[in-house]
Order: structure tokens, then C-alpha cells, then sequence
């Protein structure tokens, strides 16, 4: 299991990698005990920054970045190479904006005590010479903002002659602190942005590790610490062995079919071990700052012992236009069982370009080669959007996105949302409608039915059932489809009907022993659909529940509506926070842990 990802690691990482505890992403006991969890911890970190350490032959001056200095300085091996490494470095004008900001911010502090004089003197010279580009999105602006922070304290009463901005040391850093104090009481009363993404979630954490280590402010440290617990706990309900389950705001294509080709499966197996080991710069960052995680998130990125249901809520990036709401609300809702994550939000352009409104995941024993996912979309393009969330012109925001984010414009695409969606879920069963007016731009839904599905099977009843792992799937077309091949084997279901939507069924194999039973429940339970006016649906769930949907209605349940208003900033049995309450309880069997946001206080207590 563990050989093929040796196999590409350099010679003396993979010794360490094989010597050192805890490091095998075999599924492991959930109930360790506070020191086998900080052991098992600290030996993955070690062993990432020893990689990073002999990643590059000190004998090779061509290749290595700043984080590959900066892991050779913090163990204080290889100086001469680090040394030439950031004269090739420095003899370059430095690009990548924020990107840049914070591994050179990493490699800067690494190396306070081992570089001489005249390097750091070259190395603070270049927040004279370069400006970088402050970006338009959260994770740009944390980014930006917390090395900025940091910078100027390094560096208290240098003048404002001395920094890209004109600003004095003391001006640059009152801006940094607004901003971050600002975003972090946004994020914690109404919930994060960009949030839950696979992809961008390392961008969050990097800038939380790197105040957690060198903030000389003790407040501005605390926070650091309370925000990198906040996000490992939003990450650590949904995620299932490390990978990153439900609704996201951002994530590319290739992650999006192949959910552990992240960045968030990267810090999966650097806090818990659970996934299998791939290295990035942001989780050494983490590795670096001394930040060790409290048993609790231990204990809610592990067991999956019993089955449950989570709520939380989030907002969507700035809108600029079309909207009454600079934030409008994302409601969120996700099952966890061991054998799958199934998680959506309620549809609606919450997040330009990378948007993921539903996705099953299904556990796998090895996830590096699989496909162990199953969402469907309707792939909306239009300025429409573009304007929404960016400044650029209508004529001219479709061909700006294009030009980074390639699949933005294709009908094929599998990421994103669509103003003409509206998804609910509760528990195990989910509806998809879409009233998809004529004239728009990529008239049909999809549904990504992946190559490691078994036994697929049209049934009488209308249905599609499928097995991927042990989740039994049921997938309902209220419309007319087709399939298309899809590149590696996958399949594409493909619906080019305006008035359209899927009810969506799934169950652990576990509870029918085979899929032909669970075929026969799903089939017999009550289901009525129509698509005129507009689609709508009345479905009896296997659990027993009557879930009635109709397109621009709100949904309910037995009966009962949806209550959106009340909806939780985090509600289930490990995370509980109420919406404006800038705080988050933590919960595991007897175990609590409180952030208050407002008072800037950690809690820890056993429950009597």
C-alpha cells in the first residue's frame, strides 16, 4: 500500500519516512491518548521538514525554493547550499505577489538566527524594490496581510522610504491588523467565504501557522492558534480519512473527480495520518510553526464510528452587482457515515467558477489512483456571474476568468454553480431541481459517473443504481437523458432539458447486504415528480421521511419548512455555534474545547 508513494521519494526521506512512527495511512484506532497523538504528530512533522531538507542534493545549486530553504535552515543543515540557493534567489526580481509573500516570510524567520547579516539586509531590501499585488479574494488578502503584519513587525520604525507602499513601518502594520482582526470576526460570526475548499483551504492555514509563530503581539499570536484550531475543525467533521467531503466553494477539475488530489488531503495525513503522504509547501509551514494540534481535533478527523448528520453556515465571496446582499447566506448540510461523506448546499451562485453544490465520497483503501466520487451540476456561464463577484467590464469578465481558469467557458466542464439550481438534503436523500430559462448558455445538466462505479444498472422504475465501495447509490432523472464517454472511462449523463432535477438516494451496503436489495427498497418507496410549470418533487426517504421540493419554494420535511433563518453557524455532535456568536464548541464524548472569539479565550474541560 505505503510502496508506491516511497518510491518517489528521495533516498534519506524515504529511511526517515519508514523509520519513524505513526506514518502509514492505514485506517488507525481513533482513541489515542493525548501523548500518542502528540508523538504521532510530531513524527509526521519532522519527517515532512526532513523531506523538504533532502529534497534537493546539497550538491545541486539549480534547483529549490524558499521553502526548501527554509526547512535546511530551521535544522540548521546544508547552510552553504541555502546560502547559494538565495543568491540564485535573489538574483531574480521576485513575481507571484502574496504567493511569494509567504514562503519568503517562511525562509525569512527560519532563518533569523543562521543567516549572516548582509543576507537578511539583501532579503528585507526587497519589501523596498518589489510591490506585490494585494489580490482580490480572501485567501489573497490573508496571505497578504498576515506576512505584511509580520514584516513590520520584524521591523518596527522603519520609515516609510523603506517599504514598496511609501507607508511607514507602523502605518503598514495598523492596516495588516485591522484587516485580519475584521476577517477573522467576520468569518466567525458569519461564517467563512471561500469556504471548504479542497483546493484553497492550505492558503487559510499557511498565514494562521505563520502569525502562530513569529506574532510578537500575544493577542495577535492567540488568534493565530484559535483560527488554525477553527479551520482544522471545519475541515475535520467533513472529512472522511483525510478527505475533504460536502459542499465546496473552490476546487479545480482535476480535484474535483479525484477527491484526494488535494491540498487538504496534504494536511490530512500531516494531522492525522489517514491519507497517504504528498508533501506541500503550506503543510511544512504548519510543520514549522510549533503549532500541535489539541486532542479533540484528533478525535474529530478520526472516528467514524457512528453515522451523523452536520449543519453550518458560510457566506458568499463580496458581490459587487446583482444582488441585494454584499453576503449572501450558504447553508450547508452534510452526512458522515464510515463509508461515505455526502454533503451539499443550497445551490445558487454562492462562489464564481469553482463552485461544488453536492458530492458524495465514498470510503476507499487506497485513494491516490480512485474515483470515488458522484456529483452532478448544471454547467452555468454568463457575465451574468463574472460581474457579480469581479470588477471587470461584462464584455470583456468571461474571457478574464477564461484566461486562468480554462474550463470556466465549456459546456463540459464539472465545476460550478448556477443561479437556476436549487438543492436539498436531509440525510441520506438529496433533490436537484432546475428551471433553466431559454437562451441560456449551456442548456443541460450532468452527472459525473465515475469508472470505479459497480454493478450500474437502469431500472425499470426509472432509477440508476450504482456501487461505489460500500455506498449503495440511487440516482432519479426527472428528464430525459443520454450518456457520453468521458475521458479514463468515466461517464457523463448528460440531460438537455430545461425543466429538470434528480432525486438522489444513497445508503451504506452494510444496511441491505447487496445492491439488488437496496435497489427493490428504493423502488418501492412513494415518488412523484413533475417538470411543469416547474419541477418538483415528493419522495418518501428510506429513513422513513417525506421530503416535498418544488423549484422557488422552500423545501419541507414531514411537513415542516425549512427554517433557513435559524440555520446554525455549526450544528452536530462535534462542532456547535450559533450564527453572530463569534465563538465554537468543541465536543467529543466528555471532552470540550470553547474558542471565544470575543475574549480571545481557549477552554478546555472534561463534561462531568
Amino acid at each position: 500500500m505505503f510502496l508506491s508513494s516511497i518510491a518517489r521519494l528521495p533516498r534519506g526521506a524515504v529511511l526517515v519516512l519508514l523509520l519513524l512512527p505513526g506514518l502509514a495511512f492505514a485506517q488507525q484506532r481513533p482513541h489515542f491518548s493525548r501523548a500518542e497523538q502528540v508523538e504521532g504528530y510530531r513524527a509526521r512533522a519532522d519527517s515532512l521538514i526532513d523531506f523538504y531538507v533532502h529534497q534537493v542534493p546539497p550538491d545541486d545549486l539549480t534547483r529549490g525554493g524558499y521553502f526548501q530553504v527554509a526547512a535546511n535552515l530551521h535544522r540548521g543543515q546544508n547552510l552553504a547550499w541555502s546560502l547559494a540557493r538565495l543568491d540564485s534567489l535573489l538574483a531574480q526580481p521576485p513575481r507571484g505577489d502574496m504567493f511569494w509573500m509567504y514562503p519568503f516570510v517562511t525562509a525569512f524567520f527560519a532563518g533569523e538566527d543562521a543567516l549572516p547579516n548582509g543576507y537578511k539586509r539583501r532579503l528585507r531590501d526587497l519589501w523596498r524594490t518589489y510591490m506585490p499585488y494585494r489580490g482580490d479574494t480572501e485567501n489573497h488578502w490573508a496571505l497578504y496581510y498576515a506576512t505584511l503584519y509580520l514584516m513590520t513587525e520584524a521591523f518596527p520604525d522603519d520609515g516609510p522610504e523603506t517599504w514598496y507602499s511609501g507607508k511607514s513601518a507602523e502605518e503598514n502594520r495598523a492596516e495588516a491588523r485591522d484587516y485580519l482582526l475584521r476577517w477573522i470576526d467576520l468569518t466567525t460570526t458569519k461564517g467563512q467565504g471561500e469556504y471548504d475548499s479542497p483546493h484553497y483551504l492550505k492558503v487559510f492555514i499557511a498565514p494562521m501557522a505563520l502569525l502562530y509563530a513569529h506574532a510578537q503581539d500575544p493577542a495577535m499570536r492567540q488568534r493565530a492558534e484559535m483560527m488554525l484550531d477553527y479551520f482544522i475543525a471545519d475541515y475535520a467533521v467533513e472529512s472522511l480519512n483525510g478527505l475533504y467531503g460536502g459542499a465546496h466553494s473552490r476546487l479545480y477539475e482535476r480535484e474535483v473527480v479525484a477527491p484526494w488530489n488535494t491540498a487538504a488531503s496534504r494536511f490530512g495525513w500531516l494531522l492525522w495520518g489517514n491519507t497517504p503522504f504528498t508533501p506541500s509547501g503550506e503543510s511544512l509551514v504548519l510543520a514549522l510553526s510549533g503549532y500541535v494540534p489539541p486532542l479533540i481535533l484528533h478525535h474529530l478527523g478520526m472516528d467514524r464510528s457512528q453515522p451523523y448528520a452536520h449543519r453550518e453556515l458560510k457566506r458568499t465571496r463580496h458581490r459587487i452587482r446583482h444582488s441585494a446582499l454584499k453576503n449572501a447566506p450558504v447553508y450547508k448540510y452534510t452526512k458522515m457515515r464510515e463509508e461515505y461523506v455526502f454533503g451539499s448546499s443550497q445551490g445558487g451562485l454562492l462562489q464564481p467558477i469553482q463552485q461544488q453544490t453536492w458530492s458524495l465520497i465514498w470510503a476507499v483503501e487506497d485513494p491516490r489512483e480512485a474515483r470515488n466520487t458522484f456529483f452532478g451540476l448544471h454547467p452555468y456561464s454568463s457575465a451574468l456571474e463574472g460581474t457579480m463577484y469581479f470588477a471587470e467590464h461584462g464584455e470583456m469578465v468571461t474571457e478574464f476568468i477564461v484566461r486562468s481558469k480554462t474550463e470556466y467557458d465549456s459546456p463540459d466542464k464539472w465545476t460550478g454553480g448556477s443561479p437556476y439550481e436549487q438543492v436539498f438534503q436531509h440525510e441520506d436523500a438529496l433533490v436537484a431541481l432546475y428551471d433553466i430559462p431559454e437562451g441560456t448558455r449551456f442548456p443541460h445538466i450532468s452527472a459525473f459517473f465515475s469508472r470505479d462505479l459497480r454493478h450500474q444498472t437502469e431500472h425499470p422504475s426509472g432509477w440508476i443504481f450504482a456501487q461505489g465501495g460500500e455506498a449503495l447509490i440511487a440516482y432519479y432523472p426527472l428528464a430525459p437523458y443520454e450518456w457520453r464517454e468521458e475521458q479514463g472511462g468515466d461517464r457523463r449523463l448528460h440531460s438537455p432539458h430545461l425543466k429538470n432535477g434528480a432525486v438522489v438516494q444513497v445508503a451504506p451496503l452494510a444496511d441491505y447486504g447487496s445492491l439488488e436489495a437496496f435497489a427493490a427498497a428504493v423502488a418501492g418507496q412513494a415518488l412523484e415528480v413533475s417538470t411543469e410549470p416547474a419541477p418538483r418533487v415528493r419522495y418518501e426517504s428510506l429513513d422513513g421521511a417525506l421530503i416535498e421540493a418544488a423549484y422557488g419554494e422552500t423545501p419541507r420535511v414531514d411537513g415542516m419548512a425549512v427554517d433557513y433563518e435559524r440555520w446554525p453557524l455549526f450544528d452536530g455532535p462535534f462542532l456547535e455555534a450559533a450564527a453572530g456568536s463569534g465563538e465554537l464548541l468543541m465536543r467529543y464524548k466528555t471532552m470540550r474545547r470553547r474558542l471565544d472569539f470575543k475574549t480571545l479565550t481557549i477552554t478546555d474541560w472534561v463534561e462531568e
